[in-house]
């Protein structure tokens, strides 16, 4: 496949703690940077499919559990966020 130019920016995204815990753990699994691993997320979910082979669901969910995220999809819209 031909390489692609792009160009990337910054963004302000806030996420969840223990979520973010698990994406920069598999990242660093993967030896790839977070952004490079949420593009590939991204892309994969704009086109229906699925970014993570079974082994990798695997991987996550050693991830979840070192880092005590015990929620899943279904809690997608029902995060509310504390005060600090």
């Amino acid at each position: 496949m031909n390489k692609i130019k792009v160009q990337r920016v910054q963004t302000g995204v806030r996420m969840e703690k223990k979520m973010v815990k698990v994406l920069k753990g598999l990242a660093e699994y993967f030896d790839i940077s977070l952004g490079d691993l949420l593009e590939g997320i991204v892309l994969h979910a704009f086109e229906g499919k699925s970014p993570f082979s079974d082994e990798t669901l695997g991987k996550i969910e050693e991830f979840k559990k070192i880092y005590s995220m015990d929620y899943d999809a279904s809690a997608s819209h029902n995060f509310i966020e504390e005060k600090e």
